[in-house]
């Protein structure tokens, strides 16, 4: 897998060397070290954070120191002492080193104070650097601009070079092609594979707009169902009123008669 994702990189990079060819490309380049050297607050703020240095520093030396001179205390007492205080100052100063060589690494490890704070430093500055980049590439008509102090070397690079988009198309086309079986499922592919990203981009652009119709066709059908069934139902409840109301009036009605029959009877008797 990892082979044919470099052929395929490798080829979409051919292939861009050859569109570049037949243009001029603009480049520009940056000394990032020349630039902060020379910005006044990144300098201050470079002092202060030495200036934490060497006190991180010295109080790293003066751990380290202890743990030494404890260490040789007892060498010089050992023979004075029992096992069992030997072991509680062996155990002491393992502790005391362990602390110490703890203290070198919170500060000064990979993920210690020092390098958190030089990134937290260096980080606004670089945001300015990259956002005044930006603007002149653009106002220059640069292509690409690049830092020569920085491992990454580029910063900016025009947006109509990316092939991002087109390497990950590449790589579903191909992962699409091995899972094929029938010989109009290939040939389908193979048109597609032909097609520019300016085509795909005016399919895709039709397949969406294809789409988004069927889904107000289904929206306006279900929308016209919602007022039908809306509709009926406004309609058994008015049936089911009067059906209710007819029935009403016929019991009272059949009540009325019976009590005038009831009442008659009385009479007679």
């Amino acid at each position: 897998m990892k082979k044919r994702i470099f052929s395929i990189v490798a080829i979409l990079a051919i292939s861009l060397t050859s569109v570049v060819a037949q243009k001029s490309i603009r480049l520009g380049y940056i000394d990032m070290e020349y630039i902060l050297e020379n910005v006044p607050e990144y300098q201050e703020a470079t002092q202060q954070l030495e200036n934490r240095v060497q006190e991180w520093k010295a109080e790293a030396e003066t751990r380290m120191r202890k743990v030494k001179e404890m260490r040789n205390s007892l060498d010089n007492e050992r023979a004075l002492l029992t096992k069992e205080l030997i072991e509680e100052r062996e155990e002491e100063i393992s502790y005391m080193e362990q602390q110490a060589l703890e203290y070198q690494q919170n500060r000064f490890g990979p993920n210690g104070d020092y390098i958190i704070q030089k990134k937290q430093l260096v980080r606004p500055i670089q945001d300015q650097v990259f956002s005044a980049v930006q603007q002149i590439a653009e106002n220059r008509n640069l292509d690409f601009v690049f830092d020569r102090t920085a491992d990454i070397g580029m910063i900016y690079a025009d947006q109509q070079y990316d092939v991002s988009e087109l390497v990950l198309r590449t790589i579903k086309r191909t992962a699409n092609r091995e899972q094929l079986e029938s010989k109009e499922e290939i040939t389908e592919m193979e048109k597609a594979e032909e097609r520019t990203p300016e085509q795909e981009d005016a399919i895709t652009e039709r397949e969406r707009l294809v789409e988004e119709r069927k889904n107000e066709r289904e929206a306006y059908i279900e929308e016209k169902k919602r007022e039908r069934d809306s509709i009926k139902a406004a309609r058994q409840k008015e049936f089911e009123e009067r059906r209710q109301k007819i029935l009403a009036e016929r019991e009272r009605k059949r009540d009325s008669i019976l009590k005038a029959r009831e009442k008659k009877n009385d009479t007679i008797n």
